[in-house]
């Protein structure tokens, strides 16, 4: 039956969606495939035979996508492209020769049956015929795994019935003349889970206290975790596999795209430095503890409301993480979260971590030292001398000095604060406390008596105070900025004397 329904699939099926792989050509298969019978029949065999190899690895990449998304939409556009495709390839495969089973599998001796043979074709011609003959039965293999796929993603979002054929009409069972509202492939699915509020999180959550939160025993919903079959995973490899050997067939090399390639480049055309840029700060980079790297939105590392992710999907932070600025003790590793929040840098911090930084204006990185020499002497003397608190609480309240400006006794002629406005070719000076608190402080979580009694001690506290300097110099039409940082000196580990009072609770 699913041949039925070519004359309203090809018209949204085949539609992209928009996604990391949005460059690509989609509607090139509709273009190909809306008229089976319009390929010419005099084509050239390595002209058709190249384009449907193309188009069957976009396809691949696509099926790939779909499999790990939570839209339902795309599974249902993947759906309507494998169906056209393979059929679209089946003819094709029948104008050369009339049995490609025989030929391909029985292998026959060609020459001797030339009647069968739209053409003759040469020995390489036979093996492109017969990869994707081969390919295109491991592609037919996914129809029933794809329906078992829509069934799931039909309990993250709502599935619209598609049009019927064309000519035929559908009555609502209570209202006749109800319309009936008809899914766009074209965009996401609408999710079940809407509505979240709109709820602005505190900058930091309280350690060692129970705090309100802005809606009583609200619980954000747990995105779902997706994985591609396993079963799909082979069908797709052993696709791909034919249509390696048919590539190196063809008389021109190299002619085919990767879309995952393609993807990629985007993908670090959109949260990486550009290539060039390391060589030209090459002579910068050569220096002890610096690098160069990119400062994003802080909203690219945030899910938009109203969405459903895959959970195990890398995120961008995974993708292309922050720098790291010290050593590794204990699985713990200072890095350099800095993001761009509004129009000001901020460092993104996780537990009882916190920074502060000045705007030291148009001073080259290579004229800072680690006596900060060439730096006013009260900022100077703030930054080399600072001593953080020792205490838990201490150190919250310290942090919200940072954030806010208020309460702030450092006898200077300016507020210090954990944010400074990003400016182009300005230097910065930050200051930068991180802690690995335990699971058991950062979570609020009281210790059982065996829990208590297999410790028997205070928690083991991994941290860092590292003073550095960055400096942005170039920004995107994006708003994000390339910055080159070095690390200026680093500080005796800070302590927190009292966490065995919150690990005994």
């Amino acid at each position: 039956m699913r041949h039925i329904f070519f004359s309203f699939l090809l018209p949204i099926s085949l539609v992209s969606v928009p996604d990391s792989l949005s460059n690509l050509d989609y509607r090139s298969l509709l273009s190909a495939n809306q008229n089976l019978a319009a390929v010419p029949a005099n084509e050239s065999f390595y002209t058709a035979a190249s384009r449907m190899v193309q188009q069957q690895i976009d396809l691949i990449a696509r099926i790939e996508q779909a499999m790990t998304t939570p839209d339902a939409n795309r599974i249902r556009s993947v759906q309507g492209q494998l169906t056209v495709y393979t059929k679209f390839v089946d003819a094709f495969l029948n104008r050369q020769y009339k049995s490609p089973k025989t030929l391909c599998i029985s292998r026959v001796d060609v020459t001797e049956n030339l009647s069968f043979l739209a053409e003759p074709l040469t020995e390489s011609q036979i093996k492109i015929y017969c990869s994707l003959y081969a390919s295109n039965q491991e592609l037919l293999k996914l129809t029933p795994v794809l329906d078992r796929l829509l069934s799931r993603r039909g309990e993250l979002a709502l599935v619209r019935p598609l049009p019927l054929v064309s000519g035929e009409r559908q009555s609502d069972s209570v209202l006749a003349i109800a319309p009936m509202q008809l899914p766009n492939l074209d965009k996401l699915a609408t999710p079940f889970a809407i509505q979240e509020p709109n709820v602005v999180s505190p900058p930091l959550p309280i350690i060692g206290r129970t705090a309100k939160t802005a809606i009583a025993d609200y619980v954000p919903l747990a995105q779902p975790a997706i994985a591609p079959p396993a079963e799909a995973l082979t069908i797709l490899a052993d696709a791909k596999k034919f249509l390696t050997a048919a590539q190196v067939e063809f008389p021109l090399k190299n002619q085919f795209t990767n879309p995952q390639e393609t993807s990629a480049v985007l993908d670090h055309f959109s949260y990486d430095i550009d290539p060039q840029e390391p060589q030209i700060y090459a002579a910068f980079l050569k220096l002890p503890r610096t690098g160069i790297f990119r400062v994003l939105l802080d909203s690219a590392y945030q899910r938009p409301l109203d969405t459903i992710q895959n959970r195990l999907a890398p995120t961008v932070s995974e993708r292309y993480p922050f720098p790291l600025l010290g050593d590794t003790q204990g699985g713990f590793t200072p890095s350099l979260a800095l993001q761009l929040v509004g129009d000001r840098f901020a460092l993104g911090h996780q537990g009882v971590d916190y920074s502060f930084m000045v705007d030291l204006g148009d001073i080259p990185l290579t004229k800072l030292d680690s006596r900060l020499q060439t730096v006013t002497k009260p900022t100077r003397e703030f930054f080399l001398n600072y001593q953080p608190p020792k205490q838990l609480d201490d150190l919250q309240v310290e942090r919200r000095r940072f954030l806010t400006g208020k309460d702030q006794n450092w006898n200077l002629n300016q507020v210090i604060l954990a944010s400074a406005q990003a400016q182009l070719n300005h230097t910065y000076l930050v200051r930068s406390l991180q802690f690995q608190l335990p699971d058991i402080i950062l979570n609020n979580r009281k210790l059982s008596p065996q829990e208590r009694q297999y410790l028997g001690q205070a928690p083991q506290l991994h941290s860092s105070d590292i003073l550095l300097a960055f400096r942005p110099v170039r920004r995107r039409a994006d708003g994000s900025y390339t910055v080159l940082w070095r690390v200026l000196n680093q500080f005796p580990s800070p302590q927190i004397n009292d966490l065995d009072k919150y690990s005994s609770n």
